[in-house]
């Protein structure tokens, strides 16, 4: 697998499987190859228009993961991450805050996550974004994730 194959004009397939703990585990982080097209997915409908909107580059911060991988970081057993169906990103300089309420006002995603944000530090955290397959109806979630909780909406 081609990890510099372009998943969009500004995003690579390396860009989505990279993970710092599978490097330094030895965890194989390369999806199957019918997962590939879903990565494409997020680049385009996510990644792309965040990316426009903002006029400046920004890095997946956890795009797919293996289940291998998603357990060693203690993730969830469910999460859309080994399913290519999600992305944790930010913008620098930008709020993820901001980041968060952007994406739910501007895009169609399944959920979006605003994670381990603190109010008056507006490069806390991270923005969890994710979308269905396609064909499937997205549910539009919005939660804040903070101290193991999750709460309905936005919460600076």
């Amino acid at each position: 697998m081609d990890r510099h194959e372009k998943l969009s004009d500004h995003f690579t397939l390396g860009e989505l499987i990279k993970s710092e703990t599978a490097e330094r585990k030895g965890i194989n982080n390369t999806p199957p190859v019918n997962l590939v097209p879903k990565l494409r997915r997020l680049c385009t409908e996510l990644l792309e228009p965040i990316r426009i909107n903002y006029g400046k580059p920004l890095r997946p911060n956890s795009g797919y993961r293996s289940i291998e991988l998603n357990k060693e970081i203690g993730g969830s057993s469910a999460s859309q991450h080994c399913k290519a169906e999600a992305v944790d990103i930010e913008v620098p300089g930008v709020s993820n805050y901001d980041l968060a309420v952007w994406i739910t006002n501007n895009l169609d995603f399944d959920q979006v996550i605003l994670e381990c944000y603190r109010e008056g530090e507006p490069n806390s955290g991270w923005v969890h974004v994710s979308l269905k397959d396609e064909g499937e109806i997205n549910r539009s979630m919005i939660l804040t994730y903070s101290n193991r909780t999750y709460t309905n909406g936005l919460l600076a």
